[in-house]
């Protein structure tokens, strides 16, 4: 799933803002947890691709940013979910754009292999035209099991983008799942299903390691 966000505050949106600033301003630094892609800290990279802050500042964010990407979650899973007591320490920062898009491709890859190809170009050129890339803050979140909208029994992986323009004033989230096809055919999901991606497997075929594997899709 792939949504646009505007930043640009109104009604409701101003008074949940003025509401979570009664716990600090605006402005004030809170600390992200270290990326996941990758593995390596942004501080010890320097400046992130296109970001403005550098050395250690490269793992924290305003109040105000944090504020954006919770109101993303709460946006993007109403009424399902509610992220509002959501904490810093559930997000992150990436350290630069490809490795968040080889990340991307190679979980999308191993779900939907060679059809993911012809789609991989346009899938981010339609990203890019939207939020311009290479001037984005790239931001990850990272829940714990409890709070994890895609937490539930079977999920093989997943994952929650924010591809942030502060010039533009929007976020583009981007978010998939890949769950087992044993899982879905007991699950009633309905029309969230994006992607079926199940494969038949016989069932006089006898079972062995690095043979038969349960079938997934994304989600």
């Amino acid at each position: 799933r792939i949504e646009s966000y505007s930043c640009k505050m109104a009604g409701d949106d101003k008074h949940m803002f003025k509401q979570f600033c009664q716990e600090g301003q605006p402005h004030v630094l809170e600390a992200l947890s270290p990326p996941q892609t990758g593995g390596i800290s942004p501080s010890r990279l320097g400046k992130s691709l296109g970001g403005d802050e550098e050395g250690p500042l490269s793992d924290k964010c305003s109040r105000k940013t944090l504020f954006y990407l919770i109101a993303t979650l709460n946006e993007s899973f109403r009424p399902d979910y509610d992220f509002s007591a959501a904490r810093s320490h559930e997000f992150s920062r990436e350290p630069s754009l490809n490795w968040v898009v080889n990340a991307v491709n190679s979980s999308l890859v191993s779900a939907l292999g060679e059809d993911f190809s012809s789609l991989k170009p346009d899938l981010w050129n339609a990203v890019d035209e939207e939020i311009c890339l290479s001037e984005c803050d790239i931001y990850s979140y990272n829940p714990d099991l409890d709070s994890d909208p895609f937490g539930e029994d079977g999920s093989l992986w997943s994952f929650n983008y924010f591809f942030y323009n502060k010039k533009l004033k929007r976020i583009v989230f981007f978010t998939c799942r890949s769950i087992s096809g044993y899982t879905y055919k007991r699950a009633d999901v309905g029309s969230e299903l994006d992607m079926d991606l199940e494969e038949e497997i016989e069932d006089d075929e006898p079972s062995h390691v690095g043979g038969d594997w349960p079938s997934m899709m994304c989600t």
